[in-house]
């Protein structure tokens, strides 16, 4: 019994067309791995670098400038002259003098001037504290000799201080202290007026400026017996001890 091949079935059949197409895909391999080149990067970079020195240039630059032609010449318009035939009657004007006439009476005329009351203005000096004839009279420190009140007067500045002396809250809590200088003027009226600070922190200033200005009216200083304004400095030392 014979047995019959399928051509379907015939393992060797294509055998050669297999055979090129790997042989084919083979070589294709092979000539791309040839064709494949690799680079070192660092070698890469640092000829980029030399060779872009090399090539650095000062590229100059160049203004252009276009000139506009000149405006055409405007054509010139003959002006027209209108001759206009002057037919109104200039009248003339009359300027009579002004010299006054021999024959005219003169009438003088009196003018009567009340009498003129001329008020002196008094000036206001102001006086150091140090060098005032009278100075100012703190309340209670009546009846004693100049020097005598120029003490008191101090003493009591210092008392009034430390009485009403209130260290300012968020100060205290960021440690903010220092020496504030406060200046003021006793006017004309006994009454601490224009007082003006100068420290290390405006919450400083503030509470010295308060605190003066709580000062109660004196009796105003004095030079030759008239009363002047007498300019005053206190120091006022804002201190945290532990």
């Amino acid at each position: 019994m014979k047995l019959k091949k399928k051509a379907n079935l015939e393992i060797g059949r294509n055998s050669a067309i297999y055979f090129a197409v790997g042989l084919n895909v083979m070589l294709f391999f092979t000539w791309r791995g040839l064709e494949y080149r690799t680079y070192d990067h660092k070698n890469a970079t640092q000829e980029l670098l030399i060779f872009s020195d090399e090539i650095e240039e000062d590229i100059p630059i160049v203004n252009l400038e276009t000139t506009l032609p000149p405006p055409p010449a405007a054509a010139a318009v003959p002006e027209v002259i209108t001759i206009v035939e002057d037919t109104k009657e200039i009248e003339e004007t009359v300027i009579e003098s002004s010299e006054s006439n021999q024959d005219d009476r003169i009438v003088e005329r009196e003018i009567a001037v009340e009498e003129v009351v001329v008020e002196e203005v008094e000036e206001e000096v102001t006086v150091p504290f140090s060098v005032v004839e009278n100075v100012p009279i703190f309340p209670n420190c009546a009846g004693k000799n100049n020097n005598e009140l120029r003490d008191c007067f101090n003493a009591k500045i210092n008392e009034h201080i430390r009485k009403n002396f209130k260290y300012p809250e968020s100060a205290l809590d960021l440690g903010i202290h220092g020496k504030v200088y406060v200046m003021f003027v006793i006017d004309v009226n006994g009454i601490v007026s224009n007082i003006k600070s100068r420290g290390p922190d405006l919450q400083l200033e503030r509470e010295a400026e308060r605190i003066i200005g709580l000062l109660p009216k004196m009796e105003p200083g004095k030079q030759r017996g008239k009363p002047v304004k007498v300019p005053y400095t206190i120091p006022i030392n804002f201190q945290i001890t532990d």
